[in-house]
């Protein structure tokens, strides 16, 4: 599933779109890797699960767009 990670330090609102597996609701982990990553700073890094929710762009077209990062803590039973 496509969704829209913010782009750090470019001077304007850029969203790139990303490829992501969703997980829960509204919950999805990123899948796409960086291709440039000295170029472009990517808000949210490969394989970290992101909470999003549903904007419009500058398209107006409704999109999923990651808001924050999820911290899962897993426990181990002895």
């Amino acid at each position: 599933m496509e969704i829209y990670v913010f782009l750090l330090d470019e001077g304007t609102d850029v969203w790139r779109p990303v490829q992501a597996e969703k997980i829960g609701d509204n919950l999805f982990r990123i899948v796409s890797v960086n291709p440039d990553p000295e170029n472009e700073k990517w808000q949210f890094s490969t394989g970290e699960i992101v909470k999003c929710e549903e904007r419009s762009l500058s398209n107006s077209n409704k999109c999923f767009v990651a808001i924050e990062k999820i911290w899962i803590t897993y426990k181990t039973w002895a």
